[in-house]
């Protein structure tokens, strides 16, 4: 086998990592939302418990980009596929740590008898959603090598941000009125906080997308 060969293949071992870590981050994802909306103990612990298997994910795939780096010569296109690949990893790790982070406060609010359902503040609801269409709009536009996809999620990093600011004017207000709802409203607000983060992740995840395409980085040319 040539090295070239060789070389394509980890290009595609590497390929198919990105895709099976992007499809755990969604799956991570999906579940803080159903045990946000439902008071899901049993999902906040698994989703807890699937952060080991996204981490480990994370070190496989930097390894393989750095036996890459060292062990081949790659192309310009290559060499930004790589680079992509090792600052995208690092975006879908922290989406699993704050799903887990939505998990923690929705198990630690049950154990004192709160109940953080999205059903009932439709912001949160609405930002809950926003976040999820982006990250999954972000893992499509790899999948489909997609400058166009990449480029509608960046583009809506300003709703949620939008969305976040309302959620936050709300529940501040809800405090100012209602000493007895402080609580439920700190912790809906740091839900809130985590699916702000989550949505600029996902935007980075866009836009490394997007340079691994076009060789462009938040418009400069860096390849």
């Amino acid at each position: 086998m040539s090295a070239r060969m060789h070389f394509d293949e980890q290009l595609e071992q590497l390929n198919s990592d990105l895709l099976y870590m992007g499809s755990l981050i969604e799956r991570a994802l999906k579940g803080a939302a159903i045990a946000l909306s439902g008071n899901d103990r049993r999902k906040a612990t698994r989703v807890i418990e699937s952060d080991d298997l996204i981490n480990r994910m994370e070190r496989d795939i930097e390894t393989l980009c750095l036996r890459l780096l060292l062990q081949q010569q790659p192309v310009a296109r290559d060499l930004r596929i790589i680079s992509a690949a090792l600052k995208m990893i690092t975006d879908m790790e922290r989406i699993g740590d704050q799903a887990g982070d939505i998990c923690e406060i929705v198990l630690d609010a049950a154990d004192v008898g709160r109940t953080l359902t999205l059903g009932d503040n439709d912001k949160l609801l609405a930002l809950a959603d926003a976040t999820t269409v982006m990250v999954n709009g972000a893992i499509d536009a790899f999948v489909e090598h997609n400058e166009d996809y990449a480029r509608e999620v960046i583009a809506k990093d300003s709703q949620i941000n939008a969305l976040f600011a309302a959620v936050r004017s709300e529940l501040i207000e809800l405090i100012r009125k209602d000493e007895d709802a402080s609580e439920l409203a700190i912790d809906r607000l740091m839900v809130a906080k985590y699916f702000e983060r989550i949505g600029d992740h996902a935007q980075n995840i866009a836009e490394w997308v997007e340079y691994s395409l076009t060789g462009y980085y938040k418009g400069e040319l860096l390849a």
